[in-house]
């Protein structure tokens, strides 16, 4: 494996840093100027998920959507939201602005992994080309609004991303144990990622044919991510008599099996049925009678469901305009359409970090396949999306201007 850590900064000048500077005040600004200008429409979520948590400090129980204890939803954003709840006093102040600012500097510390990601992979250019548009994706200011997951859960999984890559780096337990809890605070936030710690294990694994090394770095690892979870599996016992890693949520893999989300088709009976039955039933059917219909949903239509518009966070009035409409769109899907290229760009770096990232959005994108889809869900994919594109791109524009001129002029300096 080629050393991730070994390229020497050299982007470390003047007007690199006063470059980068500009694009943080850009993005700090865009984003609380969405808040104060802006009023913010509440989500269903958000509404049941402030009922849980004022009982969980006013009567002890955690239960969502219930006055009984459940496992529903993991723990991840109703314990962030009842910390800041009792710091603010929430009886006397309401929490959401607060929790909305602490979003934002949780959402500015996620661009600055997302530039020294791309920074260490493509150079200062693609570096600072990544943090310009994950400064002004609109998905990125908006989502601050919304009292949700993907801000919180998107912070964990880049921080994973980047601690992750210096853990197979330096092969110390140190990095393995942090990367293991940093996986471990995304699953309670978004359980779906837990399958990354094997994903990525396996690529290096790959990468270096050593089994033994790499058995030892994923059993570190998950030590770090049981660290983290196991307060949470252990209250799952001792209260629900079940072992529980992350949620016992049944219904987006159920809501899954609606064909473009038609819940009306009647393809099955659903009367005094569990959701996992119609679930299992629908599937039985519905791959064996209309065989066309379900793979089609289960392969473009929920990736088109999932990519084919930006995430809007949960709405506001009036409403603000990064910039303008069929721009926005254009971004984003320039941003989707290019990842495609990268994708063949990352492949032949088989042996590099990209390839790592890479594998990350398919593998997610592949798990989503098997539940229902939302445009909410590519909101964690795109900062690596970004990341990939702008360092690929970068690459490609080196290639070409090297083509175009001859080995013997090469290319000035894009890519430090």
């Amino acid at each position: 494996m080629p050393s991730f850590w070994s390229k020497t900064y050299r982007g470390n000048k003047p007007a690199v840093l006063i470059a980068l500077i500009v694009i943080f005040i850009l993005a700090a600004y865009l984003r609380i100027d969405f808040l104060r200008s802006v009023q913010h429409n509440i989500a269903t979520d958000t509404k049941q998920y402030d009922i849980m948590v004022r009982q969980i400090l006013e009567k002890g129980v955690y239960g969502y959507r219930s006055t009984e204890p459940n496992a529903q939803v993991s723990p991840g954003l109703p314990m962030f939201m009842a910390a800041v709840y009792k710091l603010v006093d929430y009886k006397t102040h309401d929490p959401a602005p607060y929790i909305r600012y602490i979003q934002v500097v949780l959402s500015l510390f996620t661009l600055f992994l997302m530039y020294r990601l791309a920074r260490r992979m493509g150079g200062t250019a693609a570096g600072l080309l990544t943090a310009l548009a994950g400064a002004i994706y609109p998905s990125f200011i908006w989502s601050n609004g919304a009292v949700l997951t993907e801000v919180l859960c998107t912070f964990f999984l880049v921080s994973y991303y980047y601690v992750q890559i210096i853990a197979f780096e330096r092969k110390t337990w140190k990095w393995a144990v942090a990367s293991g809890a940093l996986i471990g605070l995304t699953i309670l936030t978004r359980p779906e990622f837990l399958p990354l710690i094997f994903v990525f294990h396996g690529i290096y694994f790959l990468w270096t044919r050593k089994w033994k090394e790499t058995l030892k770095l994923l059993i570190i690892t998950l030590v770090g991510t049981a660290i983290i979870l196991s307060p949470w599996i252990i209250r799952n016992i001792v209260t629900m008599k079940q072992f529980v890693i992350a949620a016992t949520q049944v219904n987006p893999f159920a809501a899954g099996t609606y064909p473009y989300n038609n819940y009306l088709d009647g393809m099955v009976d659903r009367h005094g049925k569990t959701q996992m039955e119609v679930a299992k039933e629908r599937l039985y059917v519905g791959f064996t009678q209309k065989p066309g219909l379900f793979l089609k949903w289960y392969t473009i239509g929920k990736l088109d469901y999932i990519y084919g518009k930006m995430y809007f966070g949960a709405g506001h009035k009036p409403y603000y305009s990064v910039f303008p409409y069929a721009i926005r769109n254009l971004f984003h899907q320039c941003l989707v359409l290019f990842f495609l290229v990268a994708l063949v760009g990352c492949a032949r770096r088989f042996r590099k970090p990209e390839f790592l990232l890479a594998s990350a959005v398919v593998v997610m994108s592949l798990i989503r396949l098997l539940f229902v889809p939302e445009f909410r869900y590519n909101y964690t994919a795109m900062p690596v999306i970004i990341i990939l594109d702008c360092v690929i791109g970068v690459a490609l524009v080196k290639w070409i201007y090297t083509r175009l001129k001859g080995r013997n002029n090469p290319a000035p300096a894009l890519t430090e």
